[in-house]
């Protein structure tokens, strides 16, 4: 992960910034909060150990040594990431695995949807979904606890989508055919993904069931975190030249 960009965070529908869980330190001690966090570290936990298996996996299809080289650092920072995530579970009493196990069917059926047909493809889908899950956990970020958002900013600080986004223009670049393959993949992986978000944040109760809760209406917040989600990858494939 990811895109170090603000664009992720933004006020609620009414224009206000939403209120930081750290700033109710009796939310921290609340269950309901304690299951979210949970179940929030669990998916990242497993989406990053799912990142590096993919990663590792499509190295192999590099051009070059050279972009086989970056893109498994890239693999090693995903692992890398799901560590601090393990540490930071275990820390709170959490087992990772019992974390990530809720989640494993349902992501594993994404990747199994959104399986890449080429090396292209395979960039393309690593770029949209680090960014997007990027701009999901800041957006997050304002009504987690301190330590929590604290380790979201660490693994937001590596920044995946910078030598992705390059490869893929290089690789537009060399070959314009690839555009109008690209942009359709692009919004197939934007559309599942949205898909998956909704589905956990609904399941889980991750969304308006509880972290928006608190607020004027929930349902409002949620639309617009996804809207703004999808304003985002509007405009990173715009940045590559291609039609979200």
């Amino acid at each position: 992960m990811n895109n170090r960009t603000n664009e992720g965070v933004q006020p609620g529908p009414d224009g206000a910034e939403t209120s930081s869980a750290a700033a109710d330190p009796d939310r921290v001690q609340n269950p309901r909060y304690a299951r979210f966090i949970a179940d929030l570290l669990g998916v990242i936990a497993y989406g990053e150990l799912s990142g590096f298996e993919r990663l590792s996996s499509d190295a192999r299809f590099s051009p070059t040594l050279a972009d086989r080289a970056g893109i498994g650092r890239l693999a090693v920072q995903e692992f890398a990431h799901f560590e601090l995530v393990s540490s930071h579970l275990a820390a709170r009493g959490i087992d990772v695995e019992q974390a990530m196990a809720p989640f494993v069917a349902s992501v594993d059926a994404f990747h199994e949807r959104t399986r890449p047909a080429d090396w292209f493809e395979s960039l393309m889908k690593a770029y949209v979904i680090d960014a997007m899950s990027g701009d999901f956990y800041r957006a997050l970020a304002d009504r987690l606890d301190t330590e929590t958002r604290g380790l979201i900013g660490r693994i937001d600080a590596d920044d995946d989508t910078a030598l992705l986004g390059r490869l893929l223009k290089e690789a537009l670049a060399d070959d314009p055919r690839l555009a109008s393959r690209l942009a359709l993949w692009g919004r197939r992986l934007v559309g599942e993904a949205l898909t998956q978000a909704q589905r956990i944040g609904i399941e889980r109760e991750f969304l308006g069931g509880l972290l928006f809760a608190d607020t004027a209406d929930p349902a409002a917040h949620t639309t617009a975190l996804f809207a703004q989600l999808t304003r985002n990858h509007s405009r990173r494939m715009s940045a590559l030249g291609l039609t979200a």
